[in-house]
């Protein structure tokens, strides 16, 4: 029998930027705020259901995108992340942080393709994870929900208890790749 595999996008615009001293999401690149640049990226995906993971929903989410507010206290992304986990109804996660503005669908259908049932896959940039462009199985959400419970807030601890479970596999990025992952943080980063 086969398993059909169902894909639910989220896009994650919930930081303070305060390294960038504006929302990120709101900055024009190439035209175009990044808050759009990405929910394009993610539609041409045409995935199940498109989210946004933010701690209040901003003025420019578009009416037919489900906005997932962080639990309060908000922790950093793995709120947003456990948050999105518990609204999903298909087989598996995508996480899009809004700060990626080079990365491509057609990458994120390679990475797609890597997924198995009930596995995800997280790209590997040398020693680090990129888990904020990576795709988790429905199953993580019991993974995030003990993170949070534990006060683990870290990504990278979740991504570890994932692979110790066999529940995420690694897509090892390449050196032609690597440029999809660099994050706008600063306005340094722009230039």
């Amino acid at each position: 029998m086969t398993v059909i595999q169902t894909l639910t996008a989220v896009l994650f615009a919930g930081g303070e930027s305060r390294r960038m001293g504006a929302d990120k999401a709101t900055l024009t690149i190439a035209g175009k705020p990044l808050w759009s640049r990405q929910l394009d990226t993610l539609r041409e995906l045409c995935p199940w259901k498109l989210l946004i993971s933010v701690r209040n929903r901003p003025t420019w989410a578009p009416a037919d995108v489900e906005v997932v507010r962080d639990a309060p206290p908000s922790r950093g992304p793995l709120s947003g992340f456990a948050a999105a986990l518990r609204q999903i109804q298909s087989t598996h996660l995508l996480a899009l942080a809004i700060d990626l503005p080079e990365m491509t669908t057609e990458h994120l259908l390679r990475i797609w393709e890597s997924a198995r049932p009930g596995v995800g896959v997280v790209p590997q940039c040398g020693e680090r994870y990129e888990p904020l462009a990576a795709i988790y199985p429905a199953t993580a959400e019991s993974n995030a929900a003990r993170a949070l419970a534990m006060n683990r807030l870290s990504l990278r601890s979740l991504i570890e208890d994932l692979l110790e479970q066999q529940k995420i596999g690694i897509y090892p990025v390449n050196d032609d790749e690597k440029r999809l992952y660099r994050n706008v943080n600063s306005p340094d980063d722009l230039r």
